[in-house]
């Protein structure tokens, strides 16, 4: 699902830009890094696949 789709509240940068950062997973905080994501997987959804591979931000 594009990002274009979720509602304005669920987008990590409009999420940041409302709540800070301490309110963003680390998925949503990676996927404003990435700014885009591959052919089948948005950003938030890379995001989390990147992370559950390497375990962490740090990984």
């Amino acid at each position: 699902m594009s990002l274009k789709n979720l509602p304005e509240d669920c987008r990590p940068r409009e999420k940041l830009l409302a709540k800070g950062a301490e309110s963003l997973t680390d998925a949503e905080l990676l996927a404003i890094f990435l700014r885009t994501g591959v052919a089948g997987m948005n950003a938030i959804e890379l995001a989390g696949y990147l992370l559950k591979d390497f375990g962490s931000l740090r990984g």
